[in-house]
């Protein structure tokens, strides 16, 4: 596909929530009482780092994914469903999908889990982390303008790294659980307008990894509202099967719908 329409199309889109907030009149905040909340989001993701050496040894090239396909953009997704337990206590589960096939040249040998790939030649590189997550949360602060939630959430990573060039062809798979700790918090400007800030992270040992996300929320209604702002993925691992350190950087818009 053109790359050039996913260069545009975050932009189209951006202008089209904007266009929403404007001519849909405001009839009060999305209320912080509902018991379920289904959140839907898209956008563009990039990458700005995604080095790869599998297995973490002498056996193995270290390289860029970057630089074999690029920076991007790729289309992204999720999808949260929210159900607020009690005042404070909540359970939130996640299905964030991340996928993307490229082709690109190596500009020197590269060994990568058992084949040896040429320089110069078409090379597909499939990078593929899908993330689902369960999260627990306290609402630990609640006042007039501001929301605080504490919490953990655990994740599983659907990992692979795939490259194939004409007959010679290899990949790394995973699957596994990370623990993370979970914060989230929202400013509310007024009934209508407020700031949300969500985090999921891990850092310490042989890895580490961040999710954050700050968005600006519109409420249209009590039940629904319109956000729009910017997320980051970082993270990996060095350990002796593999290393893997990436950055992701998502600019998304989402629908809200609270019930």
């Amino acid at each position: 596909m053109d790359q050039r329409v996913f260069t545009r199309w975050p932009i189209l889109l951006g202008a089209t929530l904007g266009l929403l907030i404007w001519c849909v009149p405001s009839t009060g905040r999305a209320a912080d009482s509902s018991r379920f909340a289904l959140e839907i989001e898209g956008g563009a993701v990039w990458q700005s780092r995604n080095d790869v050496q599998i297995p973490n040894n002498i056996s193995a090239t270290r390289f860029s994914l970057m630089e074999l396909v690029g920076h991007g953009p790729w289309p992204a997704a999720r999808v949260y469903v929210t159900w607020n337990i009690s005042a404070r206590h909540g359970l939130r589960v996640l299905a964030a999908p991340l996928q993307y096939t490229e082709s690109g040249v190596f500009a020197d040998t590269v060994r990568f889990a058992g084949g040896t790939f040429a320089p110069g030649s078409p090379t597909e590189a499939t990078y593929k982390f899908n993330s689902f997550r369960l999260t627990y949360r306290y609402r630990l602060v609640s006042s007039t303008r501001w929301r605080w939630w504490i919490g953990f959430t655990a994740k599983l990573r659907d990992a692979r790294v795939a490259l194939e060039q004409g007959s010679t062809a290899a990949e790394d798979t995973d699957l596994g659980f990370v623990p993370l700790l979970h914060v989230s918090g929202a400013y509310l400007f007024s009934d209508a307008w407020r700031i949300t800030l969500d985090l999921d992270a891990l850092a310490g040992g042989p890895g580490r990894a961040e999710d954050v996300a700050l968005k600006v929320e519109y409420a249209i209604s009590p039940r629904w509202a319109l956000t729009a702002g910017y997320r980051t993925v970082e993270g990996g691992a060095d350990v002796d099967a593999v290393y893997n350190f990436a950055w992701f950087n998502y600019a998304v818009a989402s629908l809200i719908y609270r019930f």
